[in-house]
């Protein structure tokens, strides 16, 4: 592990292309861009390339290291996140000590959960980015490549349907089924939209929101995972109910 690199910060070294650094320091505050110099100067990546996936609460990019592997760079944004959601899954999960008070803190427990619940799915078999670091409120990944153009970044469910429903219906039950005995987590937003489908794999992502099955509502958030995943078979030819879901999920404890 290279250490960390004395110089000061130079947004251009990270970002070299100046579209995209412009871009990046309108919607990015100093504090990140100093956590990503310190994350490239660890070695974690080199440079972010451009943005992969958008959204109000983060930016995915593509990086790449200095040996030329792809990587996926989520950042959190510190001033438009929706607290009082991440409030809710962080609260009552007992590997955290309550909700910060400070509104940027909050933000930084959330990537840290993130990097822990994917780090729990992946020990589990749990088809998701392997995670390789994370600060403050940047986390580093694997990239996930569309097969045959693995610098491509492979679509949603939501956007490229699987060739064989059943195969895909068989696939997100085992990964219930890892979740829920196994990693001990209910994932709370299980849906087509954080499905990634590289045409060879489905692969889980967004794992921020998942919580430990003693969490308050964790009920309520598992079935709310199989609602959505009934509402997407069914609507798509291959129905199914809540109840078939969760017997099909029930009788793969012990086999998996």
């Amino acid at each position: 592990m290279q250490s960390e690199s004395k110089e000061p910060f130079d947004l251009r070294k990270v970002v070299p292309n100046e579209e995209q650094r412009k871009t990046f320091a309108k919607v990015f505050d100093r504090s990140t861009i100093q956590a990503l110099h310190r994350l490239a100067a660890k070695g974690y990546f080199n440079v972010l390339e451009f943005v992969v996936s958008t959204g109000k609460e983060a930016h995915v990019f593509r990086a790449v290291d200095k040996a030329g592997n792809y990587k996926a760079v989520k950042i959190y944004k510190t001033s438009t996140s929706d607290f009082n959601k991440m409030g809710r899954y962080i609260e009552g999960d007992t590997r955290f000590k309550g909700i910060p008070s400070d509104k940027r803190k909050i933000v930084f427990e959330w990537t840290r959960k993130e990097y822990k619940n994917l780090l729990l799915m992946n020990n589990a078999d749990v088809r998701a980015p392997m995670p390789i670091a994370s600060f403050q409120n940047v986390l580093v990944m694997e990239f996930i490549g569309l097969e045959g153009n693995k610098g491509e970044a492979a679509p949603p469910l939501r956007q490229a349907p699987p060739e064989s429903f059943q195969k895909a219906y068989s696939t997100i039950i085992d990964m219930f089924a890892r979740l829920l005995f196994k990693c001990e987590l209910a994932y709370a937003d299980f849906s087509e939209y954080n499905i990634l489908n590289t045409g060879k794999e489905l692969v889980l992502i967004d794992a921020g929101q998942a919580v430990l099955t003693t969490h308050p509502e964790a009920e309520s958030f598992f079935d709310r995972d199989l609602r959505n995943v009934a509402n997407y078979f069914s609507k798509n030819g291959f129905p199914r109910t809540l109840e078939q879901i969760k017997a099909d999920v029930k009788a793969l404890q012990g086999k998996i």
